[in-house]
């Protein structure tokens, strides 16, 4: 695989590059970065945010999202084209790996309360996060075809967290928002408190 463009040396700025595990190429569309934020949002049209039928993929990158708050999830919700709430009905599954670093606690579990069946809340990308200052969570969360008026939406999002209690968990979340409606907006949140710091880098996949 080779670099096509890079400004700056970091990936996080690449302009776009090519397949990786499969996908076409990746073209950057807009990074944003938190600082005491209680959301972070991509709408379609808005600061040079494309979400539409540009491309049939979308790919969100989050790097080192730490949160303000103790032991909270990060999560996100859509909307569809001229709504508004962000409260999509979603369906959904999610199940965890998790090793403590004193080399206990090795489990594979099923989050059976971070999934949802026809539900409008956010959608849980992670298990719960600390805070201490080298606590965070990056990932990534894959969106297909958003702007189909056909199909519904399909998501699958992998993260990797610090947990609270010094576990290292690494979580698997997939669904679709059920709705035949185009999705042009996408929000990401903590479930209480603010995203203290990271970035959310949005891709296109031609």
């Amino acid at each position: 695989m080779s670099i096509v463009k890079l400004n700056n040396k970091a990936v996080s700025n690449a302009t776009a590059f090519g397949s990786i595990t499969g996908l076409g190429s990746m073209v950057f569309i807009k990074k944003l970065t938190a600082s005491g934020s209680g959301t972070l949002s991509f709408v379609d049209g808005a600061s040079g945010v494309v979400l539409d039928d540009t491309y049939k993929e979308y790919y969100f990158t989050f790097n080192n999202m730490h949160p303000a708050t103790d032991g909270v999830y990060f999560s996100f919700q859509g909307n569809v084209a001229g709504g508004s709430g962000f409260d999509e009905t979603i369906t959904s599954t999610f199940f965890t790996a998790q090793h403590s670093e004193g080399g206990s606690g090795g489990e594979l579990g099923y989050g059976g309360s971070r999934d949802q069946a026809q539900g409008t809340a956010v959608q849980n990308l992670t298990d719960t996060i600390g805070n201490d200052n080298d606590q965070a969570t990056s990932g990534y969360l894959h969106l297909f075809n958003p702007s189909s008026t056909t199909f519904v939406k399909h998501f699958i999002g992998v993260s990797n967290i610090a947990h609270p209690s010094d576990y290292k968990m690494n979580s698997y979340c997939a669904g679709y928002f059920n709705t035949t409606s185009a999705i042009d907006e996408i929000q990401f949140s903590m479930s209480s408190g603010n995203i203290d710091s990271g970035d959310i880098c949005l891709y296109g996949i031609a």
